[in-house]
């Protein structure tokens, strides 16, 4: 079991969450984090830190298509084991539904 981002982070990205990870298995996209399903312990420490839920565990009927992007993405982005502040937009995008299609970037961010 693993836990993983949902679309719900795209533009928001807080990282209360890579605060208390115990294995730093955040990785930082341009405009969102996700989690590697490899590394992740399935501790759920992360799950309550997210203010706007876009955090689940994969047995969620929500999470399962969300595995497969946080496993090839935690590929290509930098690991994040700190938090930051959101996006300056974050308040304002954290309801937006369906994100994905058109708010996504591929771009890594910055990590450590």
């Amino acid at each position: 079991m693993t836990f993983v981002v949902t679309d719900v982070c795209i533009k928001c990205k807080y990282t209360d969450c890579v605060e208390v990870c115990p294995v730093d298995c955040f990785y930082e996209g341009e405009n969102m984090l996700v989690i590697s399903p490899d590394e992740c312990i399935d501790c759920g420490v992360c799950e309550p830190e997210c203010p706007i839920d876009a955090i689940l565990p994969d047995s969620d009927s929500k999470a399962e298509k969300w595995v497969e992007m946080n496993r090839e993405y935690s590929g290509k982005w930098p690991n994040i084991t700190s938090a930051r502040a959101p996006m300056p937009d974050a308040e304002k995008m954290k309801d937006v539904p369906n994100k994905m299609e058109e708010h996504f970037s591929p771009e890594p961010g910055e990590g450590d």
